[in-house]
């Protein structure tokens, strides 16, 4: 399905799951169908299942929008202390649209209970209380964390079918123009990839990469990535630029935003190292994934940093908000920039990197390995570091899901 056919879906007020390869500019059109929405005069809650893909669409996760938090289960005795908060009230009750971004990391008793606090504060049966809600993401992606009452997917919750949900199915390819890549992923998604696609991403074991600056490597595991940018930024003999994040607003969710932020509490740069914008800006030139170099510093002491495409980017702090009904309720400020000599494969996701190094040699779940090819733009881009056949694997339940979506 094209986005403006899928877009005149969203339009028409129906229920709506999102879907599409790695890409296929999913969370693009949400953020679209957003803005036409509030300019509308819909009040729109913008939510995800994850504090990093949150940041994707300005919005916050699902589970503290809902107040259900890392809950397994709600009585109803529960619910009437929930209906006591005013926050969750004006949350809830006072929103037309409910946007969940990253559907495939939600577990599906989270969905239910989502559903279930919605039918009781906006005393409505119907599922979700009346809201329109929106779905997007991708069952190939990173699965739910186990644990913390883990059932399965949201698909197999009781609200799924209950929602009755337009299924758009977006075809169209806007991360991947290398033909060969693409198709090495369209069979990972699959699993009918090929000795030849094997042969060909072995060929990126140790490859050299073109660039000026050192690729983002990723890793399955945060104890390497910590690590290896704490050692190459120790490398650099320069002074160290400090910046301290700003914020105002209520507590509980501003406390929300610093947790889900890519940005650090504490950025620190020096001159030489190794970035990357955690944040799209379109007017300025960059979006989340951008990597670069820090060339100096402005004589406001903020970084000036040059892309691996060669732009050059005076970098000023920027804010990450919540809104309610167009009005800011929590606020955070800082250079929208990390460390980028390495991050994991959670982070990478809903990416789009120009240059990476992966070591997929330690992949411990279903989709780590599809999620972190997919990320980089081309093979060229691309140099493995740790490869094993097993990280291809993508789970057989997800394939049947994927052949019903897209029928």
């Amino acid at each position: 399905m094209k986005q403006k056919e899928a877009f005149k879906i969203l339009k028409q007020g129906e229920n709506v799951f999102i879907t599409g390869a790695a890409g296929s500019g999913k969370t693009f059109l949400v953020n679209k169908f957003i803005k036409w929405a509030k300019g509308e005069g819909r009040a729109v809650a913008v939510t995800a299942s994850t504090g990093i893909a949150s940041t994707h669409i300005d919005g916050i996760t699902v589970h503290s929008w809902s107040g259900i938090q890392l809950k397994t289960a709600l009585s109803d005795k529960d619910i009437v202390k929930m209906m006591k908060k005013d926050y969750l009230r004006e949350h809830i009750i006072h929103n037309d649209i409910l946007v969940i971004d990253e559907i495939s990391m939600l577990h599906s008793n989270q969905l239910d209970l989502i559903n279930k606090v919605c039918r009781y504060f906006r005393k409505n049966v119907r599922p979700f209380g009346g809201l329109q809600v929106i779905l997007c993401g991708d069952f190939f992606q990173l699965q739910p964390v186990r644990g913390m009452g883990y059932k399965s997917f949201a698909v197999n919750s009781h609200a799924w079918p209950e929602l009755d949900l337009q299924i758009c199915y977006l075809s169209d390819q806007y991360r991947h123009q290398d033909t060969r890549f693409l198709k090495i992923l369209k069979n990972i998604r699959s699993q009918s990839y090929t000795s030849a696609d094997i042969a060909l991403l072995q060929s990126r074991v140790g490859a050299k990469l073109k660039g000026k600056i050192k690729p983002v490597k990723i890793y399955t595991h945060n104890i390497d990535v910590d690590s290896l940018n704490s050692r190459e930024l120790a490398k650099i003999d320069k002074k160290p630029k400090i910046y301290q994040m700003n914020s105002n607003g209520l507590e509980h969710l501003v406390k929300t935003l610093k947790k889900n932020c890519l940005a650090p509490e504490n950025l620190i740069l020096k001159k030489g190292a190794v970035v990357m914008f955690v944040k799209n800006n379109f007017s300025e030139n960059y979006i989340n994934g951008t990597m670069g170099r820090v060339e100096d510093f402005d004589d406001d002491d903020f970084p000036i940093v040059q892309t691996v495409n060669g732009k050059t980017i005076h970098v000023k702090p920027v804010s990450w908000t919540i809104d309610e009904h167009d009005k800011v309720v929590a606020e955070i400020m800082q250079i929208p920039l990390r460390l980028a000599w390495a991050i994991t494969v959670h982070k990478s996701q809903g990416m789009s990197l120009d240059l990476t190094e992966i070591d997929l040699s330690k992949s411990f779940e279903y989709g780590m390995g599809y999620v972190a090819l997919s990320r980089v733009r081309s093979l060229e881009g691309m140099r493995l570091i740790g490869f094993n056949q097993k990280s291809l694997e993508v789970d057989p339940k997800v394939i049947q899901l994927d052949k019903n979506f897209s029928r």
